[in-house]
């Protein structure tokens, strides 16, 4: 049975300051190029990934981006899986890498 409003991948974005695109269309050169152009001008970089497929919703976001806070319940276990994955990645440190950002996009693709 369909999920009203679902659509799918299409609902799963890549933020890197005021640019987004979706997941699957975040390809290595523009995420590396979005975040050494905006660390080159001096700006703080902020990538928000949010990933919702019906089964998963989350929005992970740098700690450059301000905020905080976490989800009104516990992730279930796939979505732990990817909160794990982020934080391995040293998403969750204001110094992470271009590269990271780009593996962590490659390989959370698995989980939906």
């Amino acid at each position: 049975m369909p999920i009203p409003g679902f659509k799918g991948k299409a609902m799963s974005t890549i933020k890197i300051g005021s640019d987004e695109r979706n997941l699957e269309d975040a390809d290595p050169h523009w995420i590396t190029q979005e975040i050494q152009t905006r660390r080159a001008d001096g700006q703080s970089v902020c990538v928000i990934v949010t990933i919702n497929t019906g089964e998963l919703n989350l929005r992970l976001a740098t700690p450059t981006c301000g905020g905080g806070g976490g989800g009104g319940r516990p992730p279930t276990e796939r979505e732990k899986a990817i909160l794990d994955l982020w934080n391995e990645r040293g998403l969750n440190q204001a110094d992470f890498s271009p590269g990271e950002v780009v593996a962590f996009v490659k390989q959370v693709r698995r989980f939906i």
